[in-house]
């Protein structure tokens, strides 16, 4: 059963001002649009809002928005804007939808399984695309789209051509487009450099424990780290 939002009509000047009054009366302005009728300007719950955007089918959920002395409207929230600091809604837009004629929307791409390269290759499933794009009937849009990653190997990448097909949705993301891989971090050891103290001592003395240095650890550090500290050595050599 859709869920129901019930609307208020605004009257009057819709500017900051207004759209503050609304706010501190609890509610969020809204505009609910659409082929075949005017724009009009409303105020919602921002708590059902919130709720919707946050459900199993989010902003894809389909609603029936209730208006004084009009008929209901089949809708989905196609935008929102939140107020950085503390995160609140501040605005939603509304668009009116007719379930005969297809619709564009983004869907979730919801990855299932622990792929081979990260259990036993050591790698790390990198997820590129969060959503991809569709096109169906609104009663056909999939709350998400399960992808099995299980098998994926080390440097493997899901595409959107390898998503799950069905005669029901079409993409409209590019085909090559990649939705996850995996990936490896190279890494190596290389020891931590000579303190002062240390460099000082003479050959076949080296500083003790306790006696102003620490015994030198082996330092983990990136790749691409190294190489961009190598410069740097050897200009201080060569000062020496």
């Amino acid at each position: 059963m859709p869920e129901i939002v019930v609307a208020k009509a605004r009257e009057g000047k819709f500017n900051k001002n207004a759209a503050r009054r609304v706010r501190a009366a609890g509610k969020i302005p809204a505009v609910l649009y659409g082929p075949g009728h005017e724009p009009v300007a409303v105020e919602v719950d921002p708590k059902q809002i919130s709720r919707i955007l946050y459900s199993e089918t989010g902003h894809n959920t389909i609603i029936d928005v209730e208006v004084a002395g009009q008929p209901a409207a089949k809708a989905m929230i196609v935008d929102w804007q939140r107020e950085p600091l503390k995160d609140q809604l501040i605005h939603i837009d509304l668009k009116r939808i007719a379930l005969d004629k297809v619709l564009r929307v983004r869907v979730r791409v919801k990855l299932l399984g622990i792929p081979v390269g990260v259990r036993t290759e050591g790698g790390v499933l990198d997820q590129v695309l969060r959503e991809v794009e569709v096109e169906c009937l609104p009663a056909d849009i999939p709350s998400h789209i399960d992808m099995d990653v299980s098998e994926l190997g080390m440097h493997q990448v899901v595409r959107v051509n390898g998503l799950p097909r069905s005669g029901k949705i079409k993409y409209l993301t590019p085909e090559d487009a990649t939705v996850a891989h995996v990936v490896s971090i190279r890494e190596e050891v290389v020891a931590a450099p000579e303190t002062a103290e240390a460099a000082a001592a003479a050959p076949g003395e080296a500083a003790a424990p306790g006696e102003g240095a620490a015994p030198a650890e082996p330092e983990v550090i990136k790749k691409g780290k190294a190489e961009a500290e190598a410069p740097a050595a050897k200009k201080s050599e060569a000062k020496k």
